[in-house]
Formats: C-alpha cells, structure tokens, sequence
C-alpha cells in the first residue's frame, strides 16, 4: 500500500515549562471540538515549552480557542503529513526525493506508531512548499 502524504496546517505557540499545561491546552481544544493530526511539545528554555499544533487543512483556525486557553499562537503554516506502513527507508525515501529537488527540509518528525504504521511530519521552507507538494505527489 502506497503510503498517504497530505499538505497540513501546524501553528507554533510558547507556554509555561510547569507540569500541566500541555494537558491543560489539550483539553481545552479537545473541549472545543478540534481534532489535533499531531501535537510537539518540548522545552525551549528553563522557563518556557515551545508547542506545535497540527491539524488538517480543513480544520478550523484554532488561533482565538489557544488564545482563550492562554497560548498566542504563530502566523499559520504550511507542512506535510506522511503515513503509510512501517518498513525500512519509509522516512529516507521521502527525504531522498526532496534533497534530489534541491528542497531543504527544515524540520523532521518521524515515529512508528505501532501496528505496523509510521507517520511524519515534513516541513520545508515555505518558499518550497509547492514544489515539496509536487516531489512528494500532493
């Protein structure tokens, strides 16, 4: 089976590096009906966590309910989302293509998630998102 790549959304927000509020904020959008495609978090400084959202592009903005649960979110931004079955060079097959394009990526997120799948989020420079789109069969 061929592995299904889709152009997402992803927002970066900062929040407070203290035991909750990551939960916190997932609730909240949970509350609010927003099924996340992903979710980053990890400390920034000693003080602050950086957190990436990910939804699809058809989800709605979900800039004024983080805003309501007390996180200012980025400009909206554009990335792809790779999923397919788990197998040996999956993630190096993607990368392969877009450095053969001349794409740089500027940022990488691969995991097994188990029963045999893997998923990624790939994120180029947004002056290459269309051509990533194209490499990649988007």
């Amino acid at each position: 089976m061929a592995d299904a790549i889709t152009r997402i959304d992803y927002y970066m927000g900062i929040i407070p590096n203290k035991t909750g509020e990551g939960a916190r904020i997932l609730k909240a959008l949970t509350d609010a009906g927003i099924n996340l495609t992903g979710f980053l978090g990890y400390p920034k400084t000693a003080r602050n966590s950086e957190v990436v959202f990910i939804v699809d592009e058809k989800t709605p903005a979900i800039a004024g309910l983080a805003k309501k649960a007390g996180v200012a979110l980025g400009k909206k931004q554009k990335g792809f989302f790779v999923n397919g079955e788990d197998r040996l060079g999956a993630v190096s097959e993607k990368m392969s293509a877009l450095a053969a394009a001349g794409i740089n990526v500027v940022s990488l997120h691969a995991m097994c998630a188990g029963a045999g799948r893997y998923g990624a989020l790939i994120v180029v420079d947004a002056k290459d998102v269309r051509k990533a789109g194209k490499t990649l069969g988007v």
